[in-house]
């Protein structure tokens, strides 16, 4: 059994809509999606959890061109369709100042669902997230991805933090969305498990337990898609930029890959409890490239800087043979070397100590380039 030709990608990115008069968040999906329904020449947008955001999602992509292609097209549709209401968009994790208080919820029966069920949690959740699937038909092997590559997701998290205002404040953390997110009964980092049985066996008992009433309500950083033949990454903040979404794309395929090798090869790897890498989930929420994160290797702490440079060699072969190194490691390199988007974001109020600026600054790198 070898399935190394459906390393395909597919991502999902979440945008904010802004009112680029006020700033704030706009609740217009709807607007926004009629309009690029209407469009030939765009790319459908799709509803999300609350009516101030919007969801794209691309196409099946073979090369981080396409991944590329596809990203600028989405982009350039939310933004002609929001500008047609008076509108923009911007990506990040959060929001820096709009409140929760103030969003709706989208008028569906799956988010009048989730209302009803998780109340509160719901309603603060006003967050943006980046999803990456890659194409991995075998679900045994699709476990053992999960398995080995859930030890890197602390690492992913520090470099693409991208949240790092709530409510018009710093929160101290370059990840809030994933502190929001976390709360969730069924979201954070997945268990280990023993092979699919053992994968589904757990996911039918939060449904047995009533924790939930749906596979599609489990919200792990990584899981098992269970609409498309994937292994989805749930992990990130919305990327700020094209670039850095290609680059995040890039290492996830090459992650995802390497790690499907390793289990052909039975290479061995730590089996690290959940509450451990829980932990490093919040370090890397936390403190994103400037702190420690966790070598689960020999169980010590490990500069973010030094986990990111050593999931770049890990994966350095699966990148070269896809013609991808170059393009990753030279937007890994500057990203630590000019700070993630959190803390791009960070500098910008420490200039002007106005969240509105913020604002204008996401708004401006999301469509930078596609223009």
């Amino acid at each position: 059994m070898s399935d190394e030709a459906a390393f395909t990608i597919g991502v999902e990115e979440e945008y904010q809509i802004i009112n680029p008069h006020t700033r704030e968040l706009a609740s217009r999906s709807n607007k926004l999606i009629d309009t690029s329904h209407a469009s030939a020449q765009s790319q459908d947008l799709l509803y999300e959890l609350h009516r101030c955001q919007v969801e794209i999602a691309t196409g099946i992509c073979h090369t981080l061109d396409d991944v590329r292609r596809e990203l600028m097209q989405a982009r350039r549709s939310a933004m002609v369709a929001s500008q047609k209401h008076g509108l923009a968009i911007a990506a990040a994790g959060t929001h820096p100042f709009s409140k929760w208080q103030n969003q709706k919820v989208t008028p569906k029966d799956r988010y009048r669902n989730l209302d009803e069920v998780l109340q509160q949690l719901v309603r603060e959740m006003v967050i943006f997230g980046c999803h990456v699937h890659v194409g991995i038909a075998d679900r045994e092997a699709a476990v053992e991805v999960v398995n080995r590559a859930r030890l890197w997701l602390p690492t992913l998290l520090s470099l693409t933090a991208n949240s790092p205002f709530w409510l018009g404040r710093d929160t101290g953390y370059h990840s809030y969305r994933m502190e929001l997110w976390c709360r969730l009964p069924t979201a954070g980092p997945p268990p280990h498990f023993r092979n699919y049985d053992d994968y589904k066996d757990f996911i039918q008992q939060l449904i047995t337990t009533d924790i939930t009433d749906d596979p599609t309500k489990v919200y792990w950083d990584i899981r098992l898609s269970e609409r498309f033949p994937t292994v989805e990454f749930r992990v990130a903040d919305i990327c700020g930029t094209v670039d850095e979404a290609v680059m995040f794309a890039g290492i996830i395929r090459s992650l995802a890959q390497t790690c499907y090798r390793d289990f052909q090869s039975n290479r061995p790897y730590p089996e690290v409890r959940s509450e451990l890498l829980k932990a490093a989930m919040w370090q890397a929420a936390r403190y994103g490239t400037q702190g420690e994160l966790i070598d689960f290797t020999d169980l010590q702490p490990i500069a973010a800087h030094d986990s990111i440079q050593a999931l770049l060699d890990y994966i350095q072969p699966v990148l070269a043979e896809h013609n991808d190194w170059s393009t990753v490691s030279q937007q890994v390199k500057q990203i630590l070397a000019n700070g993630n988007s959190a803390q791009r974001q960070r500098q910008i109020y420490q200039q002007t100590g106005d969240c509105k600026s913020i604002v204008d600054y996401l708004m401006q790198q999301t469509v930078a380039g596609i223009i």
